[in-house]
């Protein structure tokens, strides 16, 4: 297995600030990695130090096999990353501006990519257009654009759907997912957990600096979280038994904890034999959402 990001006891002190504290993981090449966790975690230290825009305090950092610190023309290279905040020339036409961008890595004749990344993130009508006329939206796509101009085989993703609408994260993500399927290492950062956890094959969680849980996303839902049964009864008042694993009630409604699918009959025999009435029922898979915060509190 090809390790496409490597960062071995990666630590950052910003005067007595440490932003990291230790961090060791890896991404494989191919893979679509998660990186969460509340601000200040350190998420984008990690991600400033892997791109060589900060440099570790301690520890290591290697792309595609590339030290980011001594072989970091290389490590450049094989990278390509989206940063959270609109940065951008207000000067030049997004065609200018990814032609440009091309010549930071010496790249000529690459207009065919350039119009194939234009397509995809659908910016054909805004090509020739001033950056400064640009909505935020269309400005974030012209990152996402930049940051794939020299074709890298690892893209970072850092917060790039914050503020897009509906239309523009689908047509993103579906453009992301085929550069995936092509064998591209896709590493995302993002406060929608719902698109981590639909997108992400393994998922990292930082707080204050440290890796709290590092596992597939599956294995994350099944271990960390359980089913959620809601109901609503024809009576305000549960079988005594049930109490414990309530999450919420009222008049009738009620939110009960289930470890796993196997606890959802012996709710309802209970139910059954204190002769309550089901109206309603819903059975909630687990969420990533709960998984963070249980992981958050824990830690």
């Amino acid at each position: 297995m090809t390790i496409a990001i490597e960062a071995l006891n990666v630590e950052k002190r910003y005067g007595a600030l440490q932003a990291l504290a230790g961090v060791s993981l890896s991404v494989a090449e191919g893979e679509f990695f998660g990186l969460l966790g509340p601000n200040g975690a350190g998420k984008t230290t990690l991600i400033s130090i892997i791109a060589g825009l900060a440099r570790a305090s301690a520890g290591e950092v290697r792309v595609m096999g590339a030290d980011v610190v001594t072989d970091y023309r290389r490590a450049r290279r094989m990278l390509g990353v989206v940063p959270q905040e609109l940065v951008f020339d207000p000067f030049f036409t997004v065609r200018e501006t990814l032609r440009i961008q091309s010549g930071y890595y010496g790249l000529r004749d690459n207009d065919a990519w350039i119009d194939e990344v234009i397509h995809h993130l659908d910016l054909g009508a805004r090509a020739d257009a001033n950056m400064r006329a640009l909505s935020g939206g269309m400005k974030r796509r012209v990152l996402v654009a930049q940051a794939l101009v020299h074709r890298p085989p690892v893209i970072v993703l850092d917060e790039p759907t914050a503020g897009v609408d509906v239309e523009l994260r689908r047509g993103l993500w579906q453009f992301i997912r085929r550069l995936n399927r092509d064998g591209h290492t896709i590493v995302l950062t993002t406060h929608y957990l719902e698109e981590a956890e639909e997108l992400c094959d393994r998922i990292a969680m930082l707080k204050a600096g440290r890796i709290v849980a590092l596992d597939s996303t599956r294995n994350l839902l099944g271990t960390f979280s359980g089913l959620v049964l809601r109901l609503r009864l024809d009576r305000e008042t549960l079988p005594e038994g049930l109490a414990a694993e309530v999450l919420s009630g009222d008049a009738g409604h009620y939110a009960l904890r289930l470890h796993d699918h196997g606890g959802l009959e012996l709710v309802l025999r209970q139910l059954r034999e204190a002769g309550a009435t089901i109206r309603e029922l819903e059975l909630e898979p687990p969420d990533l959402e709960e998984v963070f915060l249980r992981v958050m509190r824990k830690h």
